[in-house]
């Protein structure tokens, strides 16, 4: 180990590769020391070396350490702040925020430099949506205490999460507003919180102190409310912006902050009255919670006007909000008591809810309409006839569903044969962090291409893979399913010479691994090492390193399973072409496996002959498989998935899980070996988290639904019961697989009917009609899961009815009125009533009334002769005459 004078006198004397070491092994503290003393014209001569060095590591990936070191050298040595940003800006550059500032204002004092206010400036006029927020702490902590903050959006919504994350290594956490309140920050930040479309949504953080059953929620409205108490801040300010936000408008989750911060204001009367105009375009224009606040703050005022409630009324009655509408009817009805000279007039405003959709309303607008409107004079004008009622008798004449069929699916995009679509493809890929497309295109395309165009291949991909995405730069060994680091070094490599075999150790290795048996189980030809990473996924890692392993090799005309069809399945006259145009030579182990997968099932004799008669080990294993018919249909049954025990100590992830789930368990028919392992699914632990891997699942095995439904159900659960977003991506592929469904299909929709995140709703209905338009849809098995769930309190069922109406809306009135009808006997019968089963009940209504098709619903007849006029007994008696009349 050298001496630091040692160190400082060679890089004195003209020696930088010990710095640049330093700097490579993250020791920032001493490439600091290192740095003491050095005179400018040494630092600015390193500099240039440093800015040289960097390049030649410009795809490294800098973690935290590296780059602090990196930043401690950069500002020691590089002449101007323009320089230190461009390479400090990179987004492969993590710096270790308040650490690392420290240190740099330490180099920059002792170097004499003025210039780390305009760094911090040029820093986040370049910060990035994905940047590390460690990265923003360092430019925060570059500004002098009296200077002027950025406020650049970036910049602001960093400072919003640094605020809910503080940095713990300094021990146990200051409150939110303590921390507020001696944020230098703060006040110009402050009104860009109400300027940012979908900053909102980061506001709404909690504060945990012990434990996550004692946070403090939405702690940022509820700090700044209590700084307005104090006079930190202007109330008046908060008052406006947060209204101001309102009626611009966002998406709703990112609203609900400034919702919460009026209501910790609890603004009086005469704040309210002197925003009235504002309140009433709130109540007839903003998304439903906001307008609900309005209307509540409005409804408070002693004596509002009654001209501009009016005007807003009409609007607001128009509205799909059910509370909202009653909300309103219920305050025209006070203003009509209230107001009896004006009576007439309001009546023929409520009379435009008679139009509503929600039966109830409509029933409520017409009692009010006939309280306060006035008495049809004789042989005047007959009364407008009432809307057709969801209970009234059931059509006659069943109608089923009218959904088009889909048709074959479509054919899959021709193969790559040029360099240029092949760079195309690749940086498609690259170029995001997401990571769910099947990477059968791009793999053939290398195959095909790296033989005979290497060099051309190597310097077409070279500039791509420099400009890729942070998120494919190394493997994550946080996702054990992670292929990004394999896929990185299968592009970076293709194109080179094919080194000596001793020197392809890492792709053999991987080979062995999933080739190696397992003493303790069945004999397997796929083995996985991680219990974490589903059979098909250990597939296509098996076949990333098998092509890794023989990429560049002369006489492979493209990859044996690359698929004919766009859902991954494949011709078998294609395959036998394929072989037959491989001749002798040997094709790929998981290379044919994975063809074979892709075939259509069922015993097909006449093609196995074709295969025979190609007189190769790989046309006789072809053969065998297709007079076996294919791997078979697994056994499948639900199991009943519970939260694992509490950890010992602070376990905020145990409080977050539900506290049941229902799961499914794929076994292999009896006889049957399995020898992949692909039908045998055993349910994963809840927090398990296959990101969007789960997308590339269903072209690995395009005949059997059933069992990706498997595997992709935890994903598609997580979705509902965690809110976890993008789970039920996957389900729209589903729909494309062919063969049976079963019990995995049948959860997995229900699930995702109740998933939180609308694109995930959006994903299930499209699934739904798929399956639907196909005849493969089990609607009483889905409904009968999605009814389970709903008495269960296992997922929030007011979020199903928005798809379940859409698919009715779409053509398949009867597949939801089966799936209705199997779901409301457990959910009639539930102790209590789940929220949103009233909602349930008017849909099975318009459905049975608009099919003309009786189901019996066990339990309904009991529900129904209950007395009261609870919206569950109303809706339920609605029905219950409905289906009686039919």
């Amino acid at each position: 180990m050298k001496s630091t004078v040692r160190r400082r006198r060679e890089l004195a004397a003209g020696g930088s590769s010990d710095l640049f070491d330093l700097v490579d092994a993250g020791s920032a503290d001493l490439v600091a020391v290192a740095l003491t003393g050095l005179p400018e014209q040494r630092r600015r001569a390193v500099g240039v070396e440093l800015t040289e060095w960097f390049k030649t590591h410009r795809s490294t990936f800098w973690g935290s350490a590296k780059g602090t070191a990196l930043a401690v050298a950069v500002v020691g040595c590089l002449p101007t702040a323009a320089q230190a940003a461009a390479l400090l800006s990179r987004r492969s550059v993590a710096i270790d925020g308040d650490r690392a500032a420290r240190l740099v204002r330490v180099v920059a004092v002792e170097r004499g430099i003025d210039w780390l206010p305009e760094l911090a400036r040029r820093m986040a006029d370049k910060l990035t949506r994905d940047v590390w927020l460690g990265h923003w702490r360092f430019v925060a902590g570059l500004l002098p205490a009296d200077a002027a903050p950025p406020t650049g959006e970036r910049f602001v919504e960093l400072w919003v999460q640094s605020l809910g994350t503080p940095d713990r290594r300094r021990g146990a956490p200051v409150p939110l507003v303590d921390r507020l309140r001696a944020d230098p920050l703060l006040p110009a930040l402050l009104p860009r919180l109400f300027e940012i479309d979908g900053l909102g949504g980061p506001m709404m953080f909690d504060e945990v102190h012990t434990d996550w059953e004692n946070r403090r929620r939405h702690v940022l409205p509820t700090a700044l409310a209590q700084l307005a108490a104090e006079g930190v801040v202007d109330r008046a300010a908060l008052l406006d912006g947060a209204l101001g936000r309102l009626l611009r408008g966002d998406r709703p989750a990112a609203l609900r902050a400034f919702t919460v911060l009026l209501d910790e204001l609890q603004p009086g009367t005469q704040e309210v009255a002197a925003r009235a105009t504002d309140y009433l375009r709130l109540l007839a224009d903003a998304p439903a919670p906001v307008a609900v606040m309005a209307q509540k703050a409005l409804r408070a005022l002693p004596d509002p006007e009654p001209e501009a409630v009016l005007a807003a009324s009409r609007e607001v009655l128009l509205r799909p909000d059910k509370a909202l509408v009653r909300g309103q009817l219920t305050w025209l009805d006070r203003l009509a008591r209230r107001h009896p000279d004006r009576a007439a007039q309001i009546a023929e405003v409520i009379a435009v809810a008679a139009g509503h959709p929600a039966v109830d309303v409509r029933d409520r607008a017409a009692a009010l309409t006939a309280r306060h409107g006035p008495t049809p004079a004789a042989g005047g004008p007959a009364p407008a006839a009432e809307p057709a009622s969801a209970g009234g008798p059931a059509v006659a004449g069943a109608r089923g569903d009218d959904l088009p069929h889909p048709g074959p699916p479509a054919p899959a995009p021709a193969p790559i044969t040029d360099l240029d679509e092949l760079t195309e493809e690749v940086a498609a890929l690259v170029g995001t962090e997401h990571r769910g497309e099947p990477l059968d295109r791009i793999l053939d395309g290398l195959v095909r291409l790296a033989p005979t165009d290497g060099p051309r291949l190597r310097a077409a991909l070279d500039p791509v893979l420099a400009r890729r995405h942070w998120a494919w730069a190394a493997e994550h060994s946080w996702d054990p399913c992670c292929l990004c680091g394999l896929v990185s070094d299968l592009l970076e490599t293709a194109g080179e010479p094919r080194p000596a075999a001793p020197q392809r150790g890492r792709w053999a290795a991987l080979l062995a691994a999933v080739r190696r048996t397992d003493p303790q189980g069945p004999p397997r030809e796929l083995t996985v090492t991680d219990p974490r990473v589903p059979a098909p996924h250990a597939l296509l890692r098996a076949r990333l390193a098998e092509v890794g392993h023989h990429l560049g090799e002369p006489g492979h005309p493209g990859l044996l399973a690359a698929p004919t069809s766009a859902n991954g399945a494949l011709d078998p006259l294609a395959l036998l072409e394929r072989l037959t145009a491989l001749g002798e030579r040997q094709p790929w182990r998981w290379d044919l496996t994975q063809a074979l997968l892709r075939l259509p099932t069922g015993v097909d004799d006449t093609l196995a002959g074709k295969a025979e008669a190609l007189r190769t080990p790989a046309g006789d294993r072809v053969a065998a498989w297709l007079r076996a018919g294919g791997l078979p249909d697994p056994v499948a049954r639900l199991v009943p998935l519970a939260r694992r025990p509490r950890k010992v100590g602070y376990d905020w992830q145990h409080d977050q899980l539900p506290p049941r789930r229902i799961a499914v368990e794929l076994r292999p028919p009896a006889g049957y070996p399995d020898p992949y392992g692909l039908l045998t699914v055993d349910p994963p632990p809840m927090e398990t988290d296959h990101a969007t891997w789960a997308r590339m699942w269903p072209s690995v095995l395009p005949h059997h639904l059933g069992v990706v439904a498997a595997y992709v159900l935890p994903q598609v659960t997580a979705a509902a019961d965690l809110d976890r977003r993008d789970g039920a991506l996957a389900l729209p592929l589903l729909a494309e697989c062919g063969g049976p469904g079963g019990p995995a299909v049948d959860v997995a929709l229900a699930y995702g009917l109740a998933a939180r995140h609308g694109v995930d709703r959006v994903a299930t209905l499209d699934a739904l009609l798929g399956l639907a338009a196909t005849g493969r849809l089990d609607a009483a098995g889905v409904g009968a899961r999605l009814g389970d769930l709903g008495a269960g309190q296992l997922v929030k069922l007011t979020r199903a009815v928005e798809p379940l109406r859409d698919a009715a809306g779409a053509g398949a009135p009867l597949s939801v009125w089966r799936l209705l009808a199997a779901a409301l006997p457990p959910l009639l019968a539930a102790a209590t009533p789940p929220r949103g089963l009233p909602d349930l009940l008017t849909l099975a209504a318009e459905t049975a009334t608009a099919t003309g098709v009786r189901i019996e619903v066990p339990g309904l007849a009991e529900v129904a002769g209950r007395g009261g006029t609870s919206r569950v007994v109303t809706e339920a008696r609605r029905l219950h005459r409905a289906l009686a009349a039919g």
